[in-house]
Parts: structure tokens; C-alpha cells; sequence
């Protein structure tokens, strides 16, 4: 890997001038929400059950394969996002990104997006999965489960708003927490489940039910990857971020992709495919073929914390996006107040706490899920591609970090963007079309509010 330049390099640019966050992230709290943000949900949620991924691509060795190439996705996208975070370390990260490399309507449309599905669809998502698991211990029906995510996210958001430092401590111990339970699990399955039992007992056939929806459940798989971007947004926070987000960003994916691949062949090796099918919240149902009716409460408690934590992470993360909206002027400029006890940008994280609760309310975990990744990927797409633009249009920004294999590394990302979205649309053309329309509404928005801030400037 290349050698790190020191802080100073990047700091001293004139884009100083925006932060107004103290950096208080050290290395192991920056990896802790990466890791923390991704390993919430989709791990146990998106694997089983009738629109999960066993029931659209209906074979282990096409399951195998879309985890694979979800880690192989993941990861280019990581080395390549490094390269951007280097340079641009402030509060924002794919909103500043794509900022600098198209200019301010292409990076307002992401923020745009973010305000009315990405952040309200993850949040949303990640609480109604804890409340689900929460249900396990005390039934408190479907309503309830709304009332239980909406509460998770109320208080997450709370106790952000009164410490970025807190919100650290409780990502570290969530991380460390889950990463133990995860391994733990996938441990136990090979040690103690009937190793004739599950799908890797039989033939292993490659070939997915159909070529769709392999598409579709490679969307699955990404939302549970989802999450190795989410540092970039807080990046205005971390300390010496030059050497500390690469690192981070890098690393904290590699430990993922060893934490799914683990797991998901500990589900194989204990169910079988059918059996995922019929299961929504797998992860328990694999526990208890090992352990019986303890094992499921263990993991219903170990998803609950989970997803705690990811929730935490995203609540962390997604409203500095906001922040730096309203910082450029392309939102309104109290969402960019800083607290002048606490030091964070309390408005903002109000507003997607807000948000969150209101789309708990309205929708489910598969359309909250669904919402959110067809939102989010045209705009990784965009930033990634933003390195092939500034190595052009800026070759003697300092870069701390350069993308390892470039330029083929953000070029099989943005193909595996391409792909997928275009399978989207075919397959699911209804909601991939809202999701779009969503994001080109946010042009017009964009006019108006630029005509508005000439007639007052």
C-alpha cells in the first residue's frame, strides 16, 4: 500500500475552512463504524425468507457466488472511495466527493435523495429489524414492532446529538460485541450441528433459478455490504484523517467480508435452502437446529445488538450529509447549526431522527430495504467514478492514498453498478423507476432554491 502523507498535506487546503466538527475519531472508532454500520441487518435478515436471497436464486453454489461477488464489490469500491477520503477529509464524504468532481447539482440530487429515502429508508430498515428480533422476548405485535423502532431511533438520535463521543463509545462496544457473537455462531454451527443436514451435504448446483434474479438478489446482498462509504460522511470528525480513514475504510472491509463469508457458510453447512426460504430471520432459525430453543434466544439477542449498533452507526454517519447541504448553502442553514455545548451538528441529526421515525411508520423492512440500496448506488457509482475525473482535472491535489490497481479497481465497481441497476429496472421496474424519479425530481428543487438564494444574496 502505498505511503501516507502526513495530515498536514490535506488539512492546510483551503476546504479547512468548512470544518466546524471537532475531530475526535481515533483509528479503532473510525473501523468501529464501518464495520458497526454494515453488520446490522442484512446479515440476518436478507438471507432467508420468501423475497430473501435462497428464494430468488434457489441453488448454494449461485448463494456462494452472489456473496462473493457482493465482498469483490464491497471492496473495489473501498479502495477506491480511500483515495477520495484522503483528499477531501470533511463532514459529508460522498456529498463532498461528488461535489468536487461534477459540481453542485449532481452532489445537491445525492443529498436530495438522501433527505427523502437513502437515511429514513436505512434507519427505518435497521430499526424495525431490532424491534422484530425485541418482539422474540416480548409480543408486542406489528404495531408494536413500529413503536419499538421508532423509540431505537428517538434515543439514538438523543444521545448523539449530546456527544459524537458517546455516540463512539456505544459503536465500539457494539462492534466488538457483535463481531464476537458473529464468529461465535459460525463457530458453533461447525462444531456442533449434524454435518449431514444442511445444503453442503449434497451436490452443489451453480446455476441460479434465473438470471434476474440473481440480479436482484445481488441488491440483497449489497445492502448487507452496504455501509463501508458510511465513514466518508463523518470524515470531518476523525483524526489525522489522512492516515486514519484509509486504514479504516480498507481494513474494516476486509473484516467484513471474512465476517459474511464465515457466517453465511455456517448457514449452508446447518440449513438447508429450502428451509432458508421459509425463514425470515435465518440466523435464529440456524441457531436453533444447533442449540434448540436457547440458541434462538441467544441470536435473537445477538441480532437485536446488532442491529443496535448499526442503527447507532447510520446515526452517526447520515446526518453530517445534511450538515454539509446546509453548510454550502444547498439546504436551510439552521440544519447546519452546530451545538454550542456538545460541538454537533444537533439540527441535522434531528432532522433524520425525525425523518426515521416518520418512514417506520409507513413501511416495511423489504420496501424500506429495497428503497434504500436502488437509492443509494447511482451516487457510489458517481463517486467512485470521481477518481477518474480529478486525477484529470486536479493532478496535483495532494493524495495521501492512491487506489491500489487503478484504473481497472473503480472500473469493475462502476460495470457491477451498471449491471445491477440496469437488472433493477428490468426486474423490478416499478420501484427502480420511483426511486429514479425521485432523484431527477430533485432538479427542479435544485433550480428553485439557487434562484432563491440569488434574490437574497
Amino acid at each position: 500500500m502505498p505511503a501516507f502523507a502526513r495530515d498536514a498535506d490535506v488539512i492546510d487546503q483551503p476546504l479547512a475552512a468548512a470544518d466546524r466538527l471537532p475531530r475526535r475519531l481515533g483509528v479503532w472508532s473510525a473501523a468501529a463504524v464501518l464495520v458497526g454500520s454494515t453488520i446490522g441487518s442484512g446479515i440476518f435478515r436478507i438471507v432467508g425468507g420468501p423475497e430473501g436471497v435462497a428464494a430468488r436464486v434457489g441453488t448454494v453454489g449461485a448463494m456462494s457466488l452472489l456473496w462473493i461477488l457482493g465482498a469483490l464489490v464491497a471492496l473495489v469500491g473501498a479502495l477506491t472511495v480511500a483515495e477520495l477520503a484522503a483528499m477531501f477529509p470533511r463532514s459529508g464524504g460522498i456529498y463532498v466527493f461528488i461535489r468536487e468532481a461534477y459540481g453542485p447539482l449532481p452532489a445537491f440530487l445525492f443529498g436530495w435523495t438522501e433527505l427523502l429515502v437513502i437515511r429514513p429508508s436505512a434507519l427505518g430498515a435497521i430499526a424495525v429489524l431490532f424491534a422484530e428480533y425485541a418482539g422474540r422476548f416480548v409480543d408486542y405485535g406489528e404495531t408494536g414492532v413500529k413503536v419499538v423502532a421508532g423509540a431505537a431511533i428517538l434515543l439514538l438520535g438523543l444521545a448523539n446529538i449530546r456527544s459524537v463521543s458517546w455516540g463512539a463509545v456505544v459503536q465500539n462496544l457494539s462492534t466488538a460485541a457483535k463481531v464476537v457473537a458473529i464468529a461465535g455462531l459460525a463457530l458453533a454451527a461447525f462444531l456442533f450441528a449434524h454435518p449431514g443436514r444442511g445444503a453442503l451435504a449434497g451436490p452443489i448446483d451453480w446455476a441460479p433459478l434465473t438470471v434476474g434474479g440473481f440480479g436482484l438478489a445481488l441488491v440483497s446482498v449489497m445492502w448487507a455490504y452496504d455501509g463501508w462509504a458510511d465513514l466518508t460522511f463523518i470524515s470531518g470528525e476523525v483524526k489525522e484523517p489522512s492516515r486514519t480513514l484509509p486504514r479504516a475504510i480498507i481494513g474494516g472491509v476486509l473484516a467484513i467480508v471474512a465476517i459474511y463469508v464465515a457466517v453465511n457458510a455456517a448457514y449452508l453447512y446447518v440449513l438447508t435452502v429450502p428451509q432458508m426460504v421459509g425463514s425470515p430471520l435465518v440466523a435464529a432459525t440456524a441457531a436453533t437446529a444447533v442449540f434448540g430453543a436457547v440458541g434462538a434466544s441467544v441470536v435473537a439477542a445477538m441480532v437485536m445488538l446488532s442491529a443496535f449498533g448499526a442503527l447507532n452507526g447510520s446515526m452517526m454517519t447520515g446526518p453530517r450529509i445534511f450538515f454539509a447541504m446546509a453548510d454550502d448553502g444547498n439546504f436551510f442553514r439552521p440544519i447546519a447549526a452546530v451545538h454550542p455545548k456538545y460541538r454537533t451538528p444537533y439540527a441535522a441529526i434531528l432532522l433524520a431522527t425525525l425523518l426515521g421515525i416518520l418512514y417506520v411508520s409507513f413501511n416495511t423492512f423489504e420496501k424500506l430495504a429495497d428503497a434504500f440500496i436502488l437509492g443509494i448506488w447511482p451516487f457510489y457509482a458517481l463517486a467512485v467514478g470521481a477518481v477518474y475525473i480529478l486525477r484529470r482535472t486536479r493532478p496535483d491535489f495532494p493524495r495521501p492514498y492512491r487506489t491500489w490497481g487503478y484504473p481497472i479497481t473503480p472500473a469493475i465497481f462502476l460495470l457491477a453498478s451498471v449491471g445491477m441497476l440496469l437488472n433493477a429496472l428490468i426486474s423490478d421496474p416499478k420501484v427502480t423507476l420511483i426511486c429514479f424519479g425521485v432523484i431527477l425530481a430533485g432538479i427542479p428543487v435544485f433550480l428553485l432554491w439557487k434562484g432563491r438564494r440569488s434574490r437574497t444574496s
